[in-house]
C-alpha cells in the first residue's frame, strides 16, 4: 500500500536556507524514497510574492512525492496536523544590534510558533530548530507547547558536528565517512566545544582515535576547536552571505536520523532537553549532546570520560546558556 504523505512545514521559507532544503526534502533524501509529502512553506507576508514563485519551481521539479504544496503566512495553516516542524525563520542579527535585542525579537516569534504548534500540530510532531539564537528559540519553543513532549524539540548543531569530521577527514587525507563519534557541547554559537576525545578515524580498514591517527595535540585543541567554532563566520566574510547549502545538508542529515536513527556504534550531535543529562549540565537547557537515535527516540551517549580540558569548555557554553536563557525566560513573561 502507497504510505499516507506526511505534512511537513518550513518556516522562513522563502529564504536562502529553505532554498538548498525544498529538492532535498520534496525528493525524499530525509523521510525516505516511497513517502508522499505535503510540504507547507510558512514565511512573513512580504515575502508570499517570493513564495510563489519557490511553489512554481518545486512544482517545475516535477517530483513523484511531493503531492502538494501550500505556502502561506498563517500560522494556524502552517502548523496544521504536520508531523514534521523545521523552523528556520528567525530575525538575524543586524550590525549594531545587541545581543539582547535579538533575544527579544526572537522569543516573540517562538513564543508565537510554539503556542502555534502546541495549538494545532500532531503531538508527536519532530520539531527542529534551526534559527539563531539555536539553543534558546528552542528552548521557547518548547516552552510555549507545553503539550508536546520535550524530547520532540531539538536544534541544529549538525553543521557544526559536520564541520568538525570534515576537519579531522581532510587533516587525516580520508573521506568524512571515514570519521565517526566527533561531538558538538553546548550552545550552536563561538562558545560550542568541538570534541575528538571520542572520535575515530578508519584508516586503510582499522579504526585509530582520532588524537593517534593526528598526532596533533596541540592542532586538536588549539586552530581545529577555532576554525570549528569560527567557521559561520568565515564563510560569511567569503561569500558575503551565510551558509546556506552547508546548512541545507546538516538539516536533512539530521532529520533523517531522527526518520530512521543512527547507525550501530555511531553517535551523533544535536540540541536536546538537558533533563535528566549524566554530564552535570544544568537540566532547564537545550544543549548540544552525543545522541544515538532509535525508533525516532534519541538518548544521550552515557559514559564518556571527560578530561578536565573539555569539563572547562563544556561548562563555559553551559554557562553561555543559562545567561541566554535568563534574558530570555525575562522577555518570556513579560
Amino acid at each position: 500500500l502507497p504510505a499516507e504523505p506526511i505534512r511537513v512545514v518550513v518556516t522562513g521559507a522563502a529564504g536562502q536556507i529553505a532554498y538548498s532544503l525544498l529538492y532535498s526534502i520534496a525528493k525524499g533524501d530525509v523521510f525516505g524514497k516511497d513517502q508522499p509529502i505535503i510540504l507547507i512553506l510558512l514565511d512573513i507576508p512580504p515575502m508570499l510574492p517570493v513564495l510563489d514563485g519557490v511553489v512554481m519551481e518545486l512544482q517545475d521539479c516535477a517530483l513523484p512525492l511531493l503531492r502538494e504544496v501550500i505556502p502561506t503566512d498563517k500560522v494556524e495553516v502552517g502548523f496544521k496536523d504536520i508531523d514534521a516542524a523545521i523552523l528556520v525563520g528567525s530575525m538575524p542579527r543586524k550590525e549594531g544590534m545587541e545581543r539582547k535585542d535579538l533575544l527579544k525579537a526572537n522569543v516573540a516569534i517562538f513564543k508565537t510558533q510554539g503556542a502555534a504548534l502546541d495549538k494545532y500540530a500532531k503531538k508527536t510532531v519532530k520539531v527542529l530548530v534551526v534559527g539563531n539564537p539555536a539553543n534558546t528559540n528552542c528552548l521557547i519553543a518548547s516552552k510555549s507547547a507545553p503539550s508536546i513532549p520535550k524530547e520532540n524539540f531539538s536544534c541544529l548543531t549538525r553543521l557544526d558536528h559536520n564541520r568538525a569530521c570534515s576537519q579531522v577527514a581532510m587533516r587525516c587525507s580520508v573521506s568524512s565517512d571515514n570519521v565517526k563519534n566527533v561531538i558538538i557541547w553546548g550552545n550552536h554559537s563561538s562558545t560550542q566545544y568541538p570534541d575528538v576525545h571520542h572520535a575515530k578515524v578508519n584508516i586503510q580498514g582499522s579504526e585509530v582515535a582520532a588524537y593517534d591517527a593526528v598526532k596533533d595535540d596541540a592542532w586538536f585543541r588549539g586552530e581545529f576547536i577555532s576554525t570549528v567554532q569560527q567557521r559561520g563566520a568565515a564563510v560569511i566574510k567569503a561569500r558575503k552571505l551565510s551558509s546556506a547549502m552547508s546548512a541545507a545538508k546538516a538539516i536533512c542529515d539530521h532529520m533523517r536520523d531522527i526518520w530512521f536513527g543512527t547507525k550501530e556504534g555511531e553517535f551523533i550531535s544535536m540540541g536536546v532537553h538537558a533533563a535528566g543529562n549524566p554530564y552535570g549540565v544544568p537540566e532547564d537547557l537545550i544543549y548540544s549532546f552525543p545522541v544515538q537515535i532509535k525508533n525516532k527516540t534519541w538518548k544521550i551517549v552515557d559514559g564518556l570520560p571527560i578530561n578536565d580540558f573539555s569539563q572547562a569548555k563544556m561548562d563555559a557554553t553551559a554557562a553561555e546558556l543559562v545567561e541566554e536563557r535568563d534574558t530570555a525566560v525575562d522577555f518570556l513573561s513579560q
